[in-house]
């Protein structure tokens, strides 16, 4: 027994002795393993740049304490074993090696923030089952997620955020059941969200942003109660939030669910997340209102709704997030008002409501609830009234952007103690008003945009004060004066946009040494003077330069090649002379060049475009305009070389000679070619075929020649113009395949033979014209497919047969002209179907029978010409036939009807007495002499003149090629004549501004026929604007007549009249504009006078009738009561008078006018408008009149009548101008003199004007 039991107590000793040897050996090797696994990543490591791993890691020992002190290494102090490994941050690149999967006792792993990759992750990581932190965020992994994930049991949290995973999510991540945190932002995963995720039921963070995960949300997530934070954000997500979303979610505090497509109200059950602090769901396809229950979210902080289609009125109840700081509910529908409420939640830093249908007004006392705001954005919007000057006790304002609204009033000087302020907005807006120099003080702005307005006076000098300032814009105002010195100061503008103001004075040379500028566009202004040789030298970062329709003058300067990131430079419609200089192509990132309207040559020492030589090296070029500008040289075959992104080359007007070389069908991306009046010669280049994507050829008024088969496969153009030039032969078959020509112009050219009968077939075509050239044959039935055409033109050709009565279907024609053919018999019945016609030319051809009734019906037709053929019967009288003259009708063989035609009557059916012979011979004789001597002298004229005989269309000027107006265009385009669009009223009608379908802007003149006088006075004023040609007269456009309607559609002058300008409290004119304004009026009198065949007088010269154009010209209008003298006249008299205070006194009292009566207008409104005092001010009575007061002042006196705002006597250059305004005066009272014959004449007046002009210059 005591044998056995020592035995026993020996194995036991043993035994442990054997556990004891073995634990140890044990120990050491397990550390070696993870010794080894670890040098396996730093050997697997292709970059370490800071050396982290490769001076710190290293296999001299495999004792525990050396390599449980490696840099992101961590043992348990239990086992001295890897327990946690972090080698964040360290920017290694690499792949993740198997051997890491030996670290058996890692429970943190975290390789986040550096440039590992692989596809797939090795699978020998799946034996961590330790683990209960993976962390591989921000690197380059790629592939799919892998399924061996789920076999961690101990996982709290997993982090892919940032990667290339791709594919779906595997729904065995459910098994992770105590994972906590889950983030796979930023990656690739597709499919939809499994719904196991919802058996996650420790889940507090879910973060699948930024993928490309689709379907709805699946509901099991909103049943996860441990969740705080969902974000699904930049995701395809679809279907509607389920209506108990917070229900058993009641610690969640943070939705983001922003940028996907999710729909349907927002539920108003999230009032039940009680813990919610921030709420996005901006950018998706929300709809219905904002649920008021928001508002018990006494925790929300943040809140985005942008982006959906929300509607009707913000709750007011909102004003109860007390702890809201971002209201986001910028382009939505939303309506009414803003809540004051809003305003009350003293914890608010952002209110962001852009793109709203929002209206009210702001509060008076905006800021003084809310001490925190820093941003508020409320553009585009329709809010109104005044900018609350209350807004500068939002100390904290960084950012107010009120832009696209209908505020009115003044800038508030007060928004200047806004020291943070940063942005400001105030563009698209009815603002008023001077720019306060207060802003000079917001020291921190950096950008300042108060774009179409109404601004006035001059840019403060203060201005240079904002030196930190990146963006400058007052585009569109009203602002007059030179550009302030200051603005040199601000060294940091990298945008500049002065367009569409009235600035004068030269650019200050500073601005082109603010090295940081990209934009600097000065366009549509009164600038002047030349640009600095130097200009290039200091803008390094210029990229675009617009400074068009300005008066700047000088060569381009050479430098301006040293702008090497020039893209888009803009020049045109100035006073630049000189060569284009031939290294402009060094600005080889050019994509837009317009130099049109200029005085540019080409380089006078070679006889090519020199120039274009070197834009070949512009390989980005899309946009070459040269237009206007006399080149004087030859197109060079380099031409061919120009950018292949070349769409549109204009050079019309240019004097360039020679062909167009065959090098220009190279340029393949070619939509449009003007060349139009200059002098090419030659043949048009068979190569032009090559040009496969032009919709646009212009070559009109040059000398080409050669056939019209080369367009034949040019199956993109739309519009071509090819006429007066020398183009010969046939019009080729094939233009039948040419489906998208919309316009074709042959007019004046020597084409020949018959037109083809495929041409009829274009159904597309809107524009047809052959006229004037030797065609022949008959027209086809198959005329009638041009069902789209708005004007035919086949005029002075040799076509003969009979019109196809087929013609009357083409209803949308507008325009049509078979004059001067050889066709016969009758005109069609059918014509009375063409709805849409306003011009109908038949004139000398060999037509018989009746004039169709049926024309009566054509309500439009304010034109018509069936002169020398051989019509009779009664001329009609109805619809459009009461406005027309005998000039329609003369030269046929029977025609009768009313008087006014100068036609016999037409003999009764049943007559109740025979006439007597003499008053057969009376009838007919007498209006047949007077006949033969209208055709004789219109026969002697048009053999005289040798031109082709207008037809009532070519009287009045059109909008566009082809475009005609109707009554009913002219009818929507003013809104039915409201007045809203009433511009002005004047004795015979009213004038309405009228927005066109193409959206350009016209002027619409209504006759009030109602009155006496009406009907003469339209056809006064028609008579005198379709004749007079003058830059300073107001152009007709177009004209729209019948028996009770009838107006004249002019050009819109933006600016209005003088009278606005003169007594309107927002409008100013310095003193340099009013004498600019009086010599352009003087200009178009002298005209009237003296250059016109036979003399015209206005009658009716006064402010309104003045009226200032886009570049401040002024034009006369208003040809009313004008009187057209004949060649002998010089008096004539009127029983129609014009306005008190502005005419003579003979025309007044004895109705006699004259010349002289104009220039004694003339003085009056010179008076007027340099003492800002109208004839009829109150303060002229009894003896006093304007004319005595002035006159009393002269010569000493002159100050004492001057407009007060023209001239201070502490202002430079007082005595030079004082001089010249007694000089006006002087002259006006010569104008004005009592006796018609001691007035000046219209010559004189203008030279005295000008010379005036020189001295205050």
């Amino acid at each position: 027994m005591e044998r056995h039991f020592y035995c026993y107590f020996l194995a036991l000793i043993l035994v442990q002795y054997c556990f004891v040897a073995t634990s140890t050996a044990t120990k050491n090797t397990s550390i070696a393993t993870d010794q080894s696994a670890l040098l396996a990543l730093k050997a697997h490591i292709t970059s370490d740049p800071h050396q982290f791993l490769s001076r710190n890691w290293s296999s001299n020992s495999a004792t525990s304490s050396v390599v449980c002190d490696w840099i992101g290494v961590k043992c348990g102090s239990k086992h001295q074993r890897v327990t946690a490994l972090n080698i964040s941050s360290m920017s290694l690149k690499g792949t993740i090696p198997p051997e890491l999967g030996n670290l058996s006792f890692l429970v943190s792993l975290d390789v986040g923030s550096n440039y590992f990759h692989g596809n797939p992750l090795p699978q020998e990581l799946s034996r961590l089952h330790r683990l209960r932190f993976i962390r591989l965020s921000s690197n380059n992994f790629s592939g799919e997620i892998p399924m061996w994930f789920c076999r961690f049991p101990e996982l709290q949290f997993l982090s892919l955020y940032n990667n290339n995973f791709s594919g779906p999510i595997p729904s065995s991540i459910s098994n992770l059941s105590k994972l906590e945190r889950l983030s796979f932002k930023r990656n690739s995963l597709n499919g939809k969200i499994p719904e196991q995720i919802g058996n996650l039921s420790r889940l507090t963070f879910l973060n699948l942003e930024s993928n490309q995960l689709i379907g709805s949300i699946p509901l099991e997530i909103f049943n996860i109660s441990t969740l705080e934070i969902v974000a699904f954000t930049f995701n395809n997500l679809i279907g509607t939030l389920p209506d108990n979303i917070c229900h058993h979610v009641p610690n969640l505090k943070r939705i983001f669910l922003s940028a996907n497509q999710i729909h349907g109200q927002i539920p108003s059950s999230l009032s039940q997340c009680s813990q919610l602090e921030i709420l996005s769901l901006s950018f998706n396809k929300f709809s219905g209102s904002i649920p008021k229950e928001i508002s018990n979210l006494q925790m929300l902080q943040v809140l985005y709704l942008g982006s959906n289609n929300l509607q009707e009125k913000i709750p007011e109840q909102m004003g109860n997030l007390s702890s809201l700081t971002d209201l986001n509910l910028q382009s939505n529908q939303l309506i009414g008002s803003i809540p004051l409420e809003i305003f009350n939640i003293s914890t608010l830093e952002l209110v962001a409501f852009t793109f709203n249908n929002l209206t009210g007004t702001l509060p008076t006392d905006i800021c003084h609830h809310v001490p925190n705001l820093k941003r508020i954005y409320l553009s585009a919007n329709q809010i109104h009234g005044q900018i609350p000057s209350s807004l500068s006790q939002c100390s904290q304002l960084e950012i107010l952007s009120l832009s696209f609204n209908k505020f009115s009033g003044s800038i508030p000087k007060e928004i200047s103690n806004l020291q943070m302020l940063q942005v400001l907005y105030l563009g698209s807006n009815n603002l008023q008003g001077v720019i306060p120099r207060e802003i000079g003080n917001l020291r921190n702005l950096t950008i300042f945009g108060i774009e179409s307005n109404q601004i006035t006076g001059s840019i403060p000098k203060e201005i240079g004060n904002l030196t930190r300032l990146t963006f400058l814009g007052f585009t569109e105002n009203l602002l007059t004066g030179a550009i302030p010195e200051e603005i040199c100061n601000l060294h940091k503008l990298e945008k500049l946009y002065l367009i569409s103001n009235n600035l004068n004075g030269s650019i200050p040379t500073g601005i082109f040494n603010l090295s940081k500028l990209s934009a600097v566009t000065l366009a549509f202004n009164h600038l002047t003077g030349n640009l600095p040789p130097n200009i290039g030298h200091q803008l390094p970062d210029l990229e675009r330069f617009l400074l068009h329709k300005n008066n700047i003058g000088g060569v381009i300067p050479a430098s301006i090649v040293n702008c090497s990131k020039l893209n888009h430079l803009e020049l045109q419609s100035n006073q630049f002379t000189g060569s284009i200089p031939n290294n402009i192509g060094n600005l080889e990132l050019l994509e837009y060049l317009n130099l049109s309207f200029n005085n540019l040559t080409s380089d006078p020492t070679y006889s090519e475009l020199e120039f274009l030589n070197s834009l070949t090296k512009c390989k980005y070029l899309t946009t070459l305009l040269i237009s206007g500008n006399p080149l004087n040289g030859f197109i060079p075959a380099s031409v061919g070389n120009l950018s292949t992104s070349l769409k549109y080359f204009y050079a019309g007007a240019s004097n360039i000679k020679g062909p167009i070389p065959n090098e220009i069908g190279n340029l393949s991306s070619l939509i449009a070619i003007s060349l139009e009046d200059n002098q090419l010669t030659g043949v048009i280049p068979r190569t032009i075929q090559d040009l496969e994507n032009l919709q646009l050829l212009s070559l009109v008024r040059n000398k080409l020649r050669g056939s019209l088969d080369n367009f034949c496969s040019m199956h993109s153009l739309a519009d071509l113009y090819l006429d007066q030039n020398q183009i010969s032969g046939l019009i080729p078959d094939c233009f039948g395949n040419m489906t998208s020509l919309r316009s074709l112009y042959l007019y004046s050219n020597l084409v020949s033979s018959t037109i083809p009968r495929s041409l009829w077939k274009l159904r597309d075509l809107l524009v047809l014209d052959l006229a004037s050239n030797s065609l022949v044959g008959s027209l086809p039935l198959e005329i009638g497919n041009l069902k789209a055409a708005i004007s035919i033109d086949v005029s002075m050709n040799q076509i003969s047969g009979d019109i196809p009565a087929i013609i009357g279907d083409l209803q949308n024609l507008q325009n049509l002209s078979l004059a001067q053919n050889r066709l016969q018999g009758l005109i069609p019945e059918s014509f009375g179907n063409m709805f849409s016609l306003t011009s109908l030319d038949l004139s000398n051809n060999s037509l018989s029978g009746l004039i169709p009734k049926s024309l009566e019906k054509l309500q439009y037709l304010n034109a018509l010409n069936v002169s020398f053929n051989h019509l009779k019967g009664e001329i009609p009288f109805g619809g459009p036939f009461r406005n027309f003259t005998s000039e329609s009708f003369i030269f046929n063989d029977a025609l009768c009807g009313d008087a006014k035609f100068h036609v016999p009557p037409c003999q009764s059916d049943h007559p109740k007495h025979k006439p007597t012979l003499k008053k057969v011979l009376l009838l007919t004789f007498v209006p047949l002499g007077i006949s033969i001597l209208v055709v004789l002298a219109l026969i002697f004229l048009r053999y005289r003149l040798k031109e082709k005989v207008p037809s009532a269309t070519d009287l009045l000027p059109v909008l566009a090629e082809g475009r005609v107006l109707y009554y009913f265009e002219l009818l929507q385009a003013t809104n039915g004549y409201s007045d809203s669009n009433l511009l002005g009223s004047g004795s015979f009608g009213s004038v309405y501004k009228a927005i066109l379908n193409d959206g350009s802007f016209v002027a619409v003149k209504v006759f009030n026929l109602q009155l006496e006088g009406g009907h003469k006075s339209f056809d006064v004023e028609c008579k005198a604007l379709c004749n007079l040609r003058h830059r300073n007269l107001v152009k007709v456009i177009n004209s729209c007549s019948n028996h009770d309607f009838k107006a004249l559609v002019l050009e819109y002058m933006c600016n209005g009249s003088l009278e606005k300008w003169l007594y309107s409290p927002n409008y100013f004119l310095n003193i340099f504009q009013r004498l600019e304004i009086m010599i352009d009026v003087a200009n178009a009198l002298q005209y009237l006078h003296h250059e016109y065949s036979t003399p015209v007088i206005h009658c009716d010269l006064k402010p309104s009738n003045v009226l200032i154009d886009e570049d401040m010209v002024a034009r006369v209008s208003d040809f009313g009561i004008a009187k057209f003298l004949g060649k002998e006249e010089s008096t004539a008299f009127t029983k129609t008078f014009a306005t008190i205070g502005y005419m003579a006194p003979e025309y007044g009292l004895e109705g006699l006018v004259s010349t002289a009566c104009d220039v004694y207008s003339f003085g009056i409104l010179l008076m007027e408008v340099f003492t800002r005092r109208r004839p009829s001010d109150e303060m002229f009575n009894g003896n006093l009149s304007l004319k005595s007061w002035v006159n009393d002042s002269m010569p000493n006196a002159i100050l004492q009548v001057i407009d007060t705002d023209l001239l201070k006597p502490d202002g430079k250059h007082f005595t030079e101008r004082l001089e010249c305004l007694s000089l006006i005066m002087g002259l006006a009272l010569n104008c004005v003199r009592e006796s018609p014959k001691e007035r000046l004449n219209m010559k004189i007046v203008v030279n005295t004007l000008q010379k005036i002009k020189q001295k205050i210059s």
